[in-house]
């Protein structure tokens, strides 16, 4: 997921997001492990994908206690 499209979604999308995404990474270690991944390039990418979540969250965080 780009980081654009990341910084568009809600609050709640962000959760439900990474939520899915951790998901996704374990079943990618859980396949990988028991040698049924195809693609090993779907774990850095689901990596990649959680950082720029909590990235984009960490950013809200910040901004929103700089303004309180």
């Amino acid at each position: 997921m780009d980081i654009d499209k990341v910084r568009a979604l809600s609050d709640g999308e962000l959760e439900e997001q990474l939520k899915e995404a951790k998901q996704d990474l374990w079943q990618a270690r859980f396949q990988l492990n028991t040698r049924q991944l195809k693609d090993y390039s779907s774990i850095p990418q689901t990596r990649r994908t959680i950082a720029r979540i909590l990235t984009v969250q960490r950013e809200r965080r910040d901004v929103r206690s700089r303004t309180a």
